[in-house]
């Protein structure tokens, strides 16, 4: 029996690309009539001009010409290459004009987000409120706000409704970056840098009430001081100690001072 034949249409299959995606083609940009493998290396090129008149972004909806990267004919955008017959994306999505050849990303079109995601369909949902697909593991349990995901990543900067970049959804309904969360959780940090709101679900605080019940205030600084919960938003009057205050309410320790101190000239800086 005879090996079988490579079809056409996969000839160079996962062979072409760039950093960002593995395809079959470049694309003309309509913004500036240049040649890109995709519109992130456009990006980044137009964004790292030294002329600030120069830096733009490119809509992936006005591509209209591309060129095939297995026998360079720049043609119409399509799935297959009207020259040499090859799908210049395994994955092509018309609306958006988007080529992949890695499938195995489950990407998928989400038309209230106008845009494709990763990650398979059946897998996430789309929430309105937030204007974004979130995970189905959290459809009935994550706190909505508005246009979540339309804003940039507090940690990188980075705009992440349309990045390339994972994002995950905070205790509070924020966003970032899972990568930029990740690195907020190696320097022990647990405040969402937008409300300030504890980030992890179920916060163990228990090590700093053995710490403070450790640890006991010399008499000069034995005084009250009120504060109040970022999470729970009440206010509290607590002894001070230099290793935080626990909010009485809720039991955070995810909290910050708002008086001074009742005893004069101590000059006693807060936690």
């Amino acid at each position: 029996m005879e090996p079988a034949t490579e079809k056409r249409e996969d000839f160079g299959k996962l062979q072409y690309g760039c950093e960002h995606y593995k395809r079959r083609c470049k694309i003309r940009a309509p913004c500036c009539n240049q040649i890109f493998p995709c519109r992130h290396c456009h990006n980044d090129a137009a964004n790292s001009s030294s002329n600030p008149a120069d830096r733009h972004e490119l809509v992936r909806r006005d591509v209209k010409q591309v060129i095939c990267s297995v026998c360079d004919t720049e043609q119409e955008v399509a799935k297959v290459c009207s020259s040499c017959g090859v799908n210049m994306g395994e994955y092509y999505c018309e609306i958006c004009k988007f080529y992949d050849d890695d499938t195995d990303k489950g990407q998928f079109h989400c038309d209230e987000c106008g845009i494709c995601r990763v990650g398979g369909r059946d897998k996430f949902f789309h929430c309105k409120k937030c204007c974004a697909c979130y995970s189905v593991s959290v459809q009935n349990n994550h706190s909505c706000v508005e246009n979540s995901m339309k804003s940039f990543c507090p940690i990188c900067l980075e705009y992440q409704f349309d990045s390339i970049k994972g994002s995950t959804i905070l205790k509070c309904g924020h966003t970032m970056h899972m990568e930029c969360y990740r690195e907020m959780a190696t320097q022990n940090q647990y405040r969402c840098p937008i409300c300030l709101k504890t980030i992890v679900n179920d916060m163990n605080w228990e090590y700093l009430d053995r710490e403070i019940e450790g640890v006991h205030m010399p008499e000069e600084y034995k005084f009250e001081v009120s504060i109040l919960c970022n999470d729970c938003n009440s206010t509290s009057t607590v002894s001070f100690h230099i290793f935080g205050h626990k909010c009485l309410q809720c039991g955070s320790y995810n909290t910050r001072r708002i008086s001074k101190p009742k005893q004069e000239g101590l000059g006693v800086s807060g936690t």
